[in-house]
């Protein structure tokens, strides 16, 4: 199994990236493709006694999108709808905010949204059967758990007895118990504070708790507004040996059943905007657009880029074909049964949740 390798990598990444630097109503995407240049093949003139048959048309298609307002939620269905990639497919995105997976499963499941991306935590609930995965974007390294130095929290060991902030179901819980387990301490160590994640940035600079486990930006704007008080006590990198954090996009098993034909368009066109998003050459380019998007600083978005290790078609190509998909996602419910999440004898199997012949019918 290669996840190993992905996690090196994603290792080094952040690395190089921490040299550098320091987790509503919709939003309509732009219909604009953008004015990055896409390549075509050279035409080729038919012979005289050939008559060329006119080019498919896709019927036209609308999908509504969530999606959380952070870069490593956006950087790929940015670089899908700035590039064309969408319009090529025949299909018009409306991009709707969220603050979490969890409320965009349950608006799948209301019919409002069809489409979603969600960060790790989420992903317990394709378990169950409320989501199945239809692409996987990223493995992220945007998770982690914030201390306050006047609070007396330079350390996870620190948090014993006190009140840490998070957000149920989400990454945020996620992290927190990973970095309690890894130290001997439990959720009845500490005094658990469960909140929204819009929350979690005031509650942390108005020190009204002692830490916080959250994610890009979150953890960008608190660590920004706590200075020298602040201390990023562990982030997903630190328990890569038994965990994964992917990013992916998931869609409810009902909505599978009669859009086939729209789901391996939608799967073609961020096939493309992979490749273009994952470059390091583009990332300035992909930080405006998100920026755009969701009327913020493009800086702060860009220094969002080493959020995540962000994967190409080839590399989900070389995942499908190794069945190291399958083991990504394998290891990530064991994690879910690990810490009681999910139950190992009502759950799906890996194998049911993750549309592995859609991904590969896109491939084609």
């Amino acid at each position: 199994m290669k996840i190993k390798r992905y996690l090196a990598l994603l290792t080094c990444l952040v690395l190089a990236f921490g040299l550098l630097t320091g987790c509503n109503s919709g939003t309509t995407g732009s219909s604009d493709p953008g004015t990055q240049n896409i390549s075509q093949a050279p035409s080729v003139e038919p012979s005289a006694d050939v008559t060329p048959e006119p080019a498919s048309t896709p019927e036209p298609v609308t999908l509504n999108l969530a999606y959380m307002p952070n870069y490593g939620a956006l950087w790929a269905v940015m670089s899908t709808e700035k590039n064309g990639y969408f319009a090529e497919e025949g299909i018009t995105v409306n991009l709707v905010p969220f603050d979490a997976g969890p409320a965009e499963i349950a608006a799948m499941e209301g019919g409002s949204i069809d489409i979603s991306f969600i960060g790790h935590g989420a992903h317990k609930l394709c378990s169950s059967g409320q989501a199945n995965i239809l692409l996987i974007q990223q493995l992220g390294n945007a998770d982690c758990v914030i201390g306050l130095k006047s609070h007396g929290v330079e350390s996870i060991a620190d948090l014993k007895g006190k009140t840490v902030g998070y957000a149920p179901a989400t990454s945020s819980e996620i992290i927190l118990k990973l970095a309690l387990e890894a130290n001997g301490l439990s959720m009845d160590d500490i005094q658990a504070y469960a909140m929204e994640a819009s929350n979690m940035v005031a509650a942390a600079s108005s020190g009204s708790v002692d830490a916080i486990a959250t994610w890009s930006p979150a953890s960008l704007q608190i660590l920004e507004q706590l200075g020298d008080d602040g201390v990023k006590l562990c982030q997903n990198v630190d328990y890569s040996e038994n965990s994964v954090s992917p990013g992916s996009w998931v869609v409810n098993p009902s909505y599978v059943e009669g859009h086939h034909d729209v789901l391996v368009r939608f799967l073609r066109a961020m096939y493309k905007g992979l490749d273009y998003g994952s470059k390091s050459e583009n990332y300035e380019q992909v930080a405006e657009w998100c920026a755009e998007l969701i009327g913020a600083d493009k800086d702060a978005l860009y220094q969002q880029r080493g959020d995540g290790y962000w994967y190409n078609s080839s590399e989900v190509a070389d995942m499908l074909s190794s069945n190291e998909l399958i083991d990504i996602y394998t290891v990530q419910q064991n994690m879910f049964v690990n810490s009681g999440d999910v139950d190992a004898s009502t759950m799906l199997k890996v194998e049911d949740f993750v549309l592995t012949d859609l991904m590969k019918e896109a491939l084609q």
